[in-house]
């Protein structure tokens, strides 16, 4: 029995790993590009995952296969983004990238309590589930342990895939060099010619569907009800602390150490679950204060 407890928190840990970092990786891409700490990010997981919700209900009722939500989650997510992000970007970031960074946080903070109220106006306080997606996938067996083909694959080879495309999007185009250009000095940039207001539009869209879309994937697994951004963001943050903000690649490793432990702790010490990954932080930070892959310079993508 202790056997198959560790192996399915491993599974566990993985799965929800994957969703924290790619949370994580749009906090983080923003941070490294604006120099901001968006509280507000959470929000997005959240929308996310009520965009994704209400389109699989709306799908299901139209008599649409199971298969189409593997369309229907990253399309919830490019929605929220697209909508959402490029709306909070246009009306609000767009004026706090150069102000004190308290104002930033207190700002951002109002920004996630009004998503939060509109989460409510929208969707009321009803959870919103749709699981066709996981029934449709079904099972597999890993190790004696049944377990879902959704989470042991679809889950975390999505956020693989995100992570590869990006880091080879950021290295070999275009628009991928202009962001790691705005990232190391906005005022050298704008010198050069780059558009630094387009630059930063992009980057908090794609941002805001990494974070939309860890929800939209994480949707067929959890209920959805008002205030799940929260736990989400607070989470998250303590990934990109431990990684060391900007930092992509560490955002992955650091979302795998926190998952994982987060994992092992609910299933043997779960009165301890909402410590550990805080734990962990505060040990970082303790010893690493600019976090365990921090370097010299002060943003990075």
């Amino acid at each position: 029995m202790s056997q198959d407890i560790y192996i399915l928190a491993v599974l566990d840990g993985l799965s929800y790993a994957a969703l924290l970092f790619l949370v994580a990786l749009g906090m983080t891409l923003v941070f490294g590009v604006m120099n901001i700490v968006n509280m507000a990010h959470g929000s997005f997981y959240a929308l996310g995952g009520y965009m994704a919700a209400t389109l699989g209900l709306w799908a299901t009722a139209h008599g649409a296969s199971p298969a189409w939500s593997l369309l229907i989650l990253p399309l919830a997510a490019i929605i929220v983004g697209c909508v959402f992000g490029a709306l909070m970007e246009t009306s609000l970031m767009q004026h706090i990238y150069n102000k004190d960074p308290i104002l930033q946080l207190l700002i951002t903070f109002s920004a996630f309590m009004i998503f939060e109220d509109l989460q409510r106006l929208v969707w009321g306080t009803q959870p919103y589930f749709v699981s066709d997606i996981v029934n449709y996938l079904g099972t597999a067996d890993v190790l004696g342990i049944t377990y879902t083909r959704y989470q042991l694959m679809v889950v975390p080879g999505v956020a693989l895939v995100v992570f590869v495309a990006l880091r080879s999007f950021l290295k070999l185009s275009s628009i991928g060099r202009q962001i790691v250009a705005v990232s190391h000095n906005r005022e050298i940039s704008t010198a050069l010619g780059i558009n630094v207001k387009r630059i930063s539009l992009l980057t908090f869209v794609v941002g805001s569907i990494l974070g939309a879309l860890a929800g939209a994937l994480a949707s067929p697994t959890v209920s959805w009800v008002p205030g799940i951004g929260g736990e989400m963001i607070v989470l998250s943050f303590a990934v990109v602390a431990t990684a060391g903000l900007g930092q992509i690649e560490g955002a992955l490793v650091a979302a795998i150490l926190i998952g994982l432990a987060r994992s092992f702790t609910v299933y043997l010490l779960p009165e301890l679950e909402v410590l550990i990954p805080f734990l962990i932080m505060v040990l970082v930070l303790l010893f690493r204060p600019q976090g365990l892959f921090s370097v010299a310079q002060s943003r990075r993508v």
